[in-house]
């Protein structure tokens, strides 16, 4: 069974076949996946979804695009719900530094970023890092801390084999995703490449960043085994064994029995 580290089952693009989609997952090869909160609206949503299906869990933070009305008595709140719904909760985020766009200011996402490590390491979980276009700023605030016993995901990345692995020596996993399907994902590629295996994480990022054959569709854990034979293809190893280690990789940095 595969283990998707990080979906948005809560976006709008599978409102009208959610729980259909969802419920076919095990059947399909899917042993579990964590649903990321992305903005404050989205935390009850996410919550509900890992309630309702017990191979479903959440990560509560605000994704750095949408700090821009965070304050403290909303940080209290996602403390308060992290510590309320236990093992259910298994990682803070998505958090991090987003520079594609001009706005938010870069101070407030720092701010805010530096807020919700340390938040992380109140409650002792994961964090769920987002850095686009931010590596510089995304790795001096992460070097300040020691991520081997907390642990943590760089989702969606997308910077050097080097940047990488020097991640991985902090205590991080690599998470890895439809985008090492697309055949101008040199660079990416690189990073699987060079990164053991025992540090990468497979995720959807579900609706974005759908596989080929199917990227520019909404995306899903059903396409995970795209992202899976890529990987396998580059590592020069047996589909079995990516599914095997990413999936104890996963259950081991959420703590997930």
């Amino acid at each position: 069974m595969i283990f998707d580290t990080h979906v948005h089952y809560d976006d709008s693009a599978f409102d009208e076949d959610r729980d259909e989609l969802i419920s076919s997952l095990p059947e399909n090869g899917i042993g579990g996946f964590v649903n990321v909160c992305a903005d404050y609206a989205s935390i009850e949503p996410v919550l509900e979804i890992a309630k309702k299906y017990d191979y479903a869990y959440a990560a509560l933070g605000i994704h750095p695009s949408d700090v821009e009305d965070m304050d403290e008595k909303k940080l209290e709140n996602i403390e308060k719900l992290i510590k309320k719904r236990g093992s259910r909760v298994v990682a803070v985020g998505e958090i991090g530094l987003d520079y594609h766009y001009p706005e938010p200011f870069r101070a407030i996402q720092k701010k805010w970023f530096v807020e919700q490590i340390e938040l992380a390491l109140r409650v002792n979980k994961p964090v769920i890092i987002h850095s686009r276009d931010a590596a510089e700023d995304t790795q001096f605030t992460l070097d300040r801390y020691d991520f081997r016993e907390l642990g943590g995901i760089v989702h969606c990345f997308s910077y050097s084999a080097a940047l990488a692995l020097h991640y991985v020596k902090r205590g991080f996993y690599i998470g890895i995703g439809g985008v090492i399907t697309f055949k101008n994902a040199r660079k990416l590629k690189e990073v699987v490449s060079m990164v053991p295996l025992e540090s990468i994480v497979l995720e959807t990022d579900c609706p974005y960043l759908a596989p080929e054959p199917y990227r520019g569709q909404r995306n899903s854990s059903l396409y995970l085994p795209w992202i899976l034979r890529t990987v396998a293809n580059l590592k020069g190893v047996s589909e079995e064994m990516v599914e095997r280690v990413t999936t104890e990789n996963a259950k081991r940095l959420y703590r997930i029995d």
